[in-house]
C-alpha cells in the first residue's frame, strides 16, 4: 500500500518532528553564563534608555528576570524558547529558560526580549523555590504598557510580578505570557 502526502498532514508531521528538535537543540547547545550575562546587560541598557525612570523602577524591584532573545517560530503549531538570568541587587543569582507552545494560525519566526520584574519578596521566593514555574498557573504576570514619552504609570501597578516585552521596534502590546514555563538551567 502506498501513501500519498497531500494537504496539511505532511506539513503538520514536519512541524511536529522539527519543532521538538529545534527546542531541544537550543537547550542542548545553550549559551554560556558569560554570553547570557552580556546579553542581559545589553537588554537592561536598552530598557533603561527607552523607558523613562526605568532604572529607578528596576532598582526598587526584589528581582529582575531578563530573557534577551526569546525566539518564536511556527507553522500552524508554534513554539518559543529563550535563556536568561535572574538578577537580585544587580547581580546574577540564577539562570533560566523559558518555553511555550501554541496552536493556531502562525507562520514564520520572531524574536523578543522579556523582562519580568518581581515587586514582592513572596512572589520572588515562590518563583525561585519552584521546580518549573508556569505563568497563569503558578502565578500571574501583568504586562505593563509604557505611556506617552516612555513613562511607566507606576500608580496602576498592583501586581507582584510585572513584565515588559520588546521587539526590535519597541514595546509590544496585546501579548500574554500565559502558558510560558520558566525552568532553572545551569549554563
Amino acid at each position: 500500500m502506498r501513501h500519498e502526502f497531500t494537504g496539511k498532514r505532511p506539513a503538520l508531521t514536519l512541524v511536529l518532528f522539527i519543532l521538538p528538535l529545534l527546542l531541544t537543540s537550543q537547550a542542548a547547545f545553550g549559551a554560556s553564563a558569560k554570553e547570557i550575562d552580556t546579553k542581559v546587560d545589553a537588554s537592561l541598557e536598552t530598557f533603561m534608555e527607552k523607558v523613562v525612570e526605568g532604572e529607578a523602577f528596576l532598582n526598587q524591584a526584589e528581582g529582575v528576570l531578563v530573557f534577551p532573545s526569546v525566539i518564536k517560530a511556527g507553522f500552524g503549531i508554534g513554539g518559543e524558547y529563550g535563556e536568561g538570568a535572574l538578577r537580585i541587587g544587580g547581580k546574577t543569582v540564577d539562570y533560566y529558560s523559558t518555553a511555550a507552545a501554541s496552536i493556531g494560525f502562525q507562520l514564520g519566526a520572531q524574536a523578543k526580549t522579556i523582562i519580568l520584574v518581581f515587586l514582592d519578596k513572596k512572589a520572588l521566593k515562590g518563583f525561585r523555590d519552584s521546580q518549573g514555574w508556569e505563568a497563569g498557573v503558578d502565578g500571574s504576570v501583568a504586562l505593563v504598557t509604557v505611556g506617552a514619552g516612555g513613562a511607566i504609570d507606576t500608580s496602576n501597578i498592583q501586581d507582584p510580578i510585572v513584565a515588559f516585552v520588546f521587539n526590535n521596534k519597541g514595546l509590544m502590546y496585546n501579548l500574554t505570557l500565559e502558558g510560558s514555563k520558566f525552568t532553572k538551567i545551569h549554563p
